[in-house]
């Protein structure tokens, strides 16, 4: 109904922003008791924030209807009903398809995202100027059965050592749950693949001076209690959820960033829609300025390359995609046909 709408004035470098919030006292985390408008109202606090980290990306959108108990569902097309001040940018997918996918340019875009019940949003790791060429390099370090936050933190530590040994700049960043995203920027000169093998050949590095802890493992039965440096996140279409988004978890938890002195003593369940806002007018934004010096991922390249040439090969891709050059077979090892014996 028309009436139970709350409108709320979201500031921009233009001024402001009207954005209508319907069913403001809907609940999206049953749990924490957490509502549409408490969501938009988050989003309007962390705004500035969560446009410097997502803004100027094709981003897609993960929308609860029913809050997060409810089912789920992605929009990569811009929802129907978008204002006239939002854009969006045609994007290349593995598939080869294009089409076009929203770009968040201000907070009244986040804001409005969340009154179509938007509540985890995927930015992409290239902006919408030059889609194929991501400015990121990402690694999500996986938490396997038997591991959590505080195993993956000793990783994410070596693996900030490691980006400086090739020039690199880390930030981290919780996920909103066990596990740690790592980035550094990158300027953006390579393609998808190319970012991809870097990131291969980051995690390989790592894996052989942290054999015992971290895996570039694809299959779920060879990791082991050790953490699963996700390689394939860097590929073309696939994201995790952006700084400062919330995750549809029981306690509303965000993907919080992090100075790195804090990373040892962090609690991921502590930063949530209710606690964030607080926090960042307090301590800033570990992430500002991300982007002012962004590195070259040249020396990964030559290890990618050095590891082919000491005969290790491509490793597989996620299933949705094509059948790519150089690819081992996508079948589980216990699957295998085994050779038969003589």
């Amino acid at each position: 109904m028309a009436r139970d709408a709350v409108t709320l004035q979201v500031p921009w470098s233009g001024g402001e922003r009207a954005v209508r919030i319907s069913s403001p006292t809907r609940v999206i985390w049953p749990e924490a008791g957490i509502t549409k408008l408490e969501l938009a109202e988050y989003l309007v606090a962390v705004g500035p924030a969560f446009v410097e980290a997502n803004g100027g990306r094709p981003v897609s959108l993960e929308r609860f209807p029913e809050g997060v108990d409810g089912e789920r569902f992605f929009s990569k097309n811009p929802p129907r009903g978008a204002p006239e001040w939002m854009r969006d940018v045609t994007v290349a997918y593995p598939s080869g398809r294009r089409h076009p996918q929203l770009v968040i340019d201000e907070p009244a875009g986040a804001v409005w995202a969340a009154q179509m019940n938007t509540v985890v949003f995927h930015p992409w790791a290239s902006r919408a100027d030059a889609t194929d060429l991501p400015d990121q390099l990402r690694i999500d370090l996986d938490p396997q059965p038997g591991t959590g936050f505080a195993e993956a933190v000793p990783a994410a530590l070596a693996l900030r050592e490691l980006l400086a040994e090739v020039g690199l700049t880390g930030y981290v960043k919780t996920s909103g749950s066990r596990g740690i995203h790592v980035f550094a920027p990158i300027r953006p000169e390579h393609e998808f693949l190319d970012v991809r093998h870097a990131v291969i050949a980051l995690a390989r590095e790592l894996e052989r001076r942290m054999p015992d802890r971290v895996t570039t493992a694809w299959w779920k039965e060879e990791r082991g209690e050790r953490i699963f440096l996700d390689f394939n996140q860097a590929n073309r279409d696939r994201t995790m959820a952006g700084a400062y988004s919330p995750r549809a978890l029981p306690n509303a938890a965000v993907s919080c960033p992090l100075e790195w002195d804090e990373l040892e003593q962090a609690d991921p369940a502590a930063h949530t829609v209710r606690t964030v806002p607080a926090r960042l007018a307090e301590l800033g934004d570990p992430w500002a300025g991300m982007h002012d010096a962004p590195g070259r991922i040249d020396v990964l390249l030559e290890w990618w390359q050095r590891d082919l040439d000491d005969g290790l090969t491509e490793l597989p891709f996620p299933p949705d995609f094509p059948k790519m050059p150089g690819e081992p077979t996508r079948v589980q090892p216990s699957r295998a046909k085994k050779p038969e014996a003589d």
